[in-house]
């Protein structure tokens, strides 16, 4: 069986993992061939009698994994899986994997399990994989004391939660240093015990590493934070966890900014090493293409410093490598002489939605290099806490950047103008208001999200998207966005990293609110049926700051020739595989 993912596996695996389950009788024969319903009601049954034998029921499941050949046909029956365990009293947590091919031809879904230990037991005896990871934690801790969390203490929840907080991170420690040398003394210690290490800044995109950490130590650099401007220069030099607000209010006195994202508080460190979209990207390209250096601690626990004069092999992997090859300790970026934009939103109610977005498509294939814009359909609950034009209502909306004269970007919006929106708000504004424009949410948020890029935006395009998010759906999507992407974005920078270049002419980032399983099951699956209703206008590229569910493959995100470069790459610098990212190499 191979799989698009696979888990990094160290000696000693907890002895609570259910056999995986497969649609077979006794004597080995594949049932309900290419019926993926009957195939997956027959192993939730055999996924019992499992639990049965072993003097368990569903309630004691931590975590239940479907194995599918076909993820998005699998989302449309998965209340076979989940209906039954709602019934039995069971909530694990459940998360799907598509895989190339299971075991037998036909087959299209398997389960595999986790158990809860037994109330009352003694890990320490009866578990030896927590026998053998707790003194290799305790030595983590030892190195760096107060400031490594164990399972247990009282600091250790708080520490290990990330942004998306629908992600259940659970590390064999959480460390949060607060210098460059802590994050080193951790590094040695984890990898000294055969621990993994996985860093993470804000934890924006954690999804892909829920389930993966059992023996990794979660890095998380929310203390290791500061930037200094050299205006002169224009450069900024950003500490690890730094927010990208930070960056922009410390460079706006300047009259600077950066290739930021449409967020105020990810980091600046993984939206980088992923690309990173701006909308000053059509005109500027990548924001990974704006590092000057970066410095991080590798596996040996050294200090190191990459640019295209040191370590040019490795500054090459970095610029869209992710966080494969070490903690990254400090960013040095160039800025932009920007102190002010022509950016906003317009907004109308879902009911315009087919002409606004028909025009928009159309409307982005005249514009110049210079206008970077999203289009969203936004569906909002009914709550106190959001403004009356968004409580409870469904909209459109088309936000960004125009890098031109007043009277040019007027011009340019003119066609958009002409659609009679119910609210515009685009203005000239300081560059730092540009973090505001696109109302992203202003803390923690629990969400489910998919992703695709398209190669072009046909009426044919819009309706399907339509069909799915526009007037009279119904959808648990809180948004479906469309980023315009070409210009510079899709042009090889000169002396660029992996990721220079993004091929594709808008990026589809489909986003549910999950505050319960059960609204991440659903949400999870709009968001697989809006990107596989543009599945033929779509390539084969992901963008991985937006690739935040399990199954991706991160090749997807890499010309094959870059991907075994890369690979090369983390072979030479982190042979023994110590740095676990959310998209692995």
């Amino acid at each position: 069986m191979s799989s698009t993912t696979t888990d990094h596996q160290l000696p000693g695996q907890v002895p609570s993992r259910v056999p995986i389950q497969s649609p077979v009788d006794d004597r080995g024969r594949l049932l309900h061939e290419d019926d993926l319903a009957a195939q997956l009601a027959l192993v939730v049954t055999r996924l019992e009698a499992a639990l049965a034998d072993l003097g368990r029921t569903p309630a004691g499941l931590a975590e239940v994994e479907v194995l599918t050949t076909d993820r998005i046909a699998l989302l449309g029956v998965l209340d076979v899986l989940t209906d039954r365990l709602a019934a039995t009293g069971a909530r694990p947590h459940t998360r799907i994997r598509e895989v190339s091919e299971l075991d037998r031809p036909g087959q299209l879904v398997a389960l595999a399990a986790i158990l809860t230990p037994r109330e009352g037991t003694d890990m320490s005896i009866t578990q030896p994989a927590i026998r053998a990871i707790l003194p290799a934690a305790t030595a983590v801790q030892r190195a760096c004391p107060e400031r490594v969390h164990l399972p247990g203490d009282p600091g250790y929840d708080a520490a290990r939660l990330p942004w998306n907080v629908a992600v259940d991170q659970r590390p064999a420690a959480v460390a949060v240093p607060h210098t460059v040398a802590e994050v080193a003394d951790v590094v040695r210690a984890a990898a000294a015990g055969g621990l993994r290490i996985a860093p993470q800044s804000s934890g924006h995109a954690a999804a892909p590493l829920e389930g993966r950490l059992a023996e990794t130590v979660l890095l998380r650099l929310t203390e290791l934070t500061g930037v200094h401007v050299d205006a002169e220069r224009r450069i900024a030099r950003v500490e690890g966890g730094t927010l990208w607000q930070d960056v922009i209010a410390a460079a706006a006195p300047y009259g600077l900014t950066a290739l930021h994202g449409s967020s105020p508080d990810v980091a600046v460190a993984g939206y980088v090493l992923g690309g990173g979209l701006s909308f000053y990207g059509r005109a500027h390209g990548l924001a990974t293409n704006s590092v000057d250096a970066i410095e991080l601690i590798t596996a040996d626990g050294a200090l190191v410093r990459t640019s295209a004069e040191e370590n040019a092999e490795l500054f090459w992997a970095l610029r869209g490598g992710g966080g494969n090859f070490g903690v990254v300790v400090a960013i040095e970026l160039r800025l932009l002489p920007i102190a002010d934009v022509v950016a906003g939103m317009l907004l109308w109610p879902i009911e315009r939605a087919p002409e606004v977005t028909k025009a928009w498509a159309g409307w982005t294939r005249t514009v110049p290099e210079s206008v970077t814009t999203s289009l969203r359909v936004m569906s909002f609950p009914p709550l106190p806490e959001l403004p009356p034009f968004l409580s409870g209502r469904r909209i459109v909306v088309i936000d960004g950047a125009v890098l031109e004269s007043d009277e040019r970007a007027h011009e340019l919006l003119a066609p958009l103008r002409a659609l009679e929106p119910e609210m515009d708000t685009f203005a000239r504004i300081p560059s730092a208001g540009l973090l505001g424009v696109h109302m992203d949410p202003p803390g923690p948020t629990p969400a489910v999200s998919d992703h695709a890029v398209l190669e072009e935006l046909p009426d044919a395009a819009v309706e399907a998207l339509l069909g799915q998010v526009g007037p009279g759906t119904t959808t648990s999507l809180l948004f479906a966005e469309l980023r315009h992407l070409g210009g510079a974005l899709g042009r090889p920078a000169e002396r660029g990293g992996v990721l220079d270049t993004l091929p594709g002419s808008y990026a589809l980032f489909c986003v549910a609110v999950a505050p319960v399983p059960e609204a991440a099951t659903v949400g999870l699956a709009h968001a697989a049926a809006t990107v596989a209703a543009l599945r033929p206008w779509s390539t084969d590229q992901h963008v991985l700051n937006f690739a935040e569910r399990h199954g991706v493959d991160p090749a997807s995100a890499y010309d094959p020739w870059a991907w075994a470069r890369l690979r090369s790459v983390k072979a030479a610098v982190d042979p023994k595989g110590v740095f676990q990212a959310n998209h692995e190499i």
